[in-house]
């Protein structure tokens, strides 16, 4: 299996974040679009509650091919599990 430079996989990214392209229950991108080297990034969940991070997956067992669209996801997995679902919503503007 060929590695593919870490800047292609970012740039992968971007594009998938900024079309939309993907499941629709997360959002991603470039904090500043004339970062060049893909540095700063914002993300959201859109979903209930809060995860613990030590029990996600994806961290835990990070691979390389790995990306924010990942860990996003398996975020809002983790969100939408039952015991997690009726946590209350952090505050607005909140940072993690």
């Amino acid at each position: 299996m060929a590695k593919i430079p870490r800047n292609f996989k970012l740039m992968e990214e971007l594009e998938k974040g900024e079309k939309g392209i993907g499941d629709g229950t997360c959002s991603y991108g470039l904090i500043d679009g004339d970062d060049i080297f893909m540095k700063n990034w914002s993300g959201t969940i859109l979903g209930p509650g809060h995860v613990d991070p030590s029990k996600l997956a994806c961290l835990s067992h990070w691979k390389r091919h790995y990306g924010l669209e990942t860990v996003l996801t398996e975020l809002r997995r983790e969100m939408a599990s039952p015991q997690n679902r009726k946590l209350p919503q952090p505050q607005e503007g909140s940072s993690y």
